[in-house]
């Protein structure tokens, strides 16, 4: 109740607006959701729409490499989803009416199965925390105690099918977020290889899709993901770094907005803007997405 009291004084502070129509207005800004209902989704594109100019992730990254502006408008806004859960499938005819060329980013061993998100399942029991600490082969191997596997079918799907995915490409633009999700700096050097490189090839041989770009997962990343990255054939990665993105950008490290698909148009106005991530930072805060596990 609270934070709610909060973001609705931070909206009619006037601080948004500063932050969009001076800070936003040359800047690319990048915002990330994961899995919005439609009503939630619906008040946030008619929000968006009116107040910022949506762009393609593809757009951008073009310009950036070719040193050029044109097509990029003031107020340029990226939307994009990370996952590719089942429910956003129910966004396309939004996306539509909107004429958002949104980016989802799927986990590519995920996708097209009943395989589960792991910070999705439903566990017997509460994870212990810190899990998403721990060495990957360390957290994989807790998680089979917990009645976890990666590759184990479920009865009910968290993920997009392929004729969805399919049904979708003529708005959305799908890329890759790892195989099976894991916080890539606690993987070791040949896991993490697997993950970006293995991502990028199912994603082409199984959907023929155009793979260009990775988002990482959880926003966790080193100098290493990025050289694997760029040597996988990625021409840009993406965090969850607090910020917004210029012309001098480094496109292995671009910034994100998280809006965590909320249907709370105060918050909605004033994490959009920056504010939040702004004021987050300040206090020493990660701005970027942490899966909750809790039961």
């Amino acid at each position: 109740m609270m934070t709610k009291l909060l973001y609705k004084i931070l909206r009619y502070s006037g601080l948004p607006i500063i932050f969009r129509e001076f800070i936003q207005r040359d800047k690319v800004t990048i915002l990330m959701l994961h899995d919005i209902n439609l009503q939630s989704a619906r008040r946030s594109f008619e929000y968006l729409s009116r107040k910022y100019n949506f762009i393609s992730l593809r757009a951008y990254v073009d310009a950036l490499k070719n040193e050029r502006t044109d097509g990029i408008p003031p107020k340029a806004l990226i939307v994009t989803f990370d996952d590719g859960h089942k429910g956003n499938y129910e966004l396309l005819p939004l996306l539509k009416q909107y004429q958002i060329p949104a980016t989802i980013f799927l986990c590519a061993g995920i996708v097209d199965t009943n395989r589960h998100y792991w910070f999705k399942h439903d566990y017997t029991r509460k994870l212990p925390p810190g899990i998403k600490l721990l060495k990957n082969s360390e957290r994989l191997k807790l998680l089979e105690k917990y009645g976890y596997s990666s590759f184990q079918e479920y009865p009910e799907r968290h993920a997009m099918r392929k004729e969805e995915i399919k049904s979708m490409q003529e708005v959305v633009d799908f890329q890759a977020h790892t195989v099976f999700h894991p916080c890539l700096p606690t993987c070791s050097e040949e896991e993490e290889l697997a993950e970006i490189k293995d991502s990028k090839h199912l994603l082409e041989q199984k959907f023929d899709l155009d793979v260009y770009a990775i988002a990482y997962p959880n926003g966790d990343y080193s100098d290493r993901t990025v050289e694997m990255s760029r040597n996988s054939g990625f021409q840009c990665g993406v965090t969850v770094d607090y910020g917004f993105n210029s012309m001098t950008s480094d496109p292995y490290r671009l910034k994100r907005l998280s809006i965590n698909d909320t249907g709370d148009l105060n918050e909605l106005i004033v994490k959009s803007s920056g504010l939040w991530g702004f004021l987050k930072t300040r206090n020493g805060k990660k701005n970027g997405y942490t899966p909750v596990v809790e039961h």
